[in-house]
Order: C-alpha cells, then structure tokens, then sequence
C-alpha cells in the first residue's frame, strides 16, 4: 500500500474493516458493555466498577485488562487504587447507538425518539 495515500475507514475494502469487527468481538460482552456504561461520566476504581456492574472484583479486573489490551480503556494510578476511564468517546458512543438499535428492535417508538433523556 502506497504509505502517502489517504485511505478511508468507511469504504467497504478498507483495512480498517477487520480492526472493527475486532472491537466489536470485545464489545459482544454484557459485563464491557456495562463498564462502558459506567465509565461514561468518568473514572472509577475496579471496586466502584464491580458495584456498578454486580460482578465480583477479580472479574471486572480481567474484563478490564482485556479492554485496557484493546486500548478501550486507560488507567490511572493513585497509590495503590487504579483508576480507569474511556480511553476516547467512540466506545461509549458505540454502546449507546447498540442500545438505540436494542430499543428499536421491541417495537413501537423507542424512548430515545420521544426527546426524553437517553441517559447519555
């Protein structure tokens, strides 16, 4: 590939299609949906994310280190307590569109058509 040529992540063949369905695979998950979720207005330590999520400590730890892995997320230390926070808005984004797409699937208008809050 010609390294000065601009290529476009949106055209069918671009090489930027398989890195998405890469993040895609790490977001097919309910408990990285639901960090997403609860790292949306901020940073949170592995404690204040299991509470969120209902999951146990040690299994928010190795979800985590996956998404750390796939750049979704980043971290800051603090003494001992790690702290992690979106790593950019396109997860988050990304999630809320999927839960858009949840909502229309039932049926009938979604909430997020009617301009109430969408929880963004």
């Amino acid at each position: 590939m010609d390294a000065d040529k601009q290529v476009c992540g949106r055209e069918p063949d671009s090489q930027y299609v398989e890195l998405a369905v890469e993040i895609f695979a790490m977001l097919a998950d309910a408990t990285r949906v639901r960090i997403i979720q609860a790292l949306r207005d901020g940073e949170r330590s592995v404690t204040e994310l299991a509470e969120a999520t209902g999951k146990a400590p040690t299994a928010v730890s190795q979800h985590l280190a996956k998404m750390r892995l796939a750049r979704l997320v980043t971290t800051r230390q603090e003494g001992t307590r790690v702290f992690y926070r979106l790593a950019n808005e396109h997860a988050a984004r990304l999630v809320t569109d999927a839960i858009f797409q949840a909502e229309h699937s039932l049926g009938g208008t979604p909430r997020h058509h009617h301009g109430e809050p969408s929880g963004e």
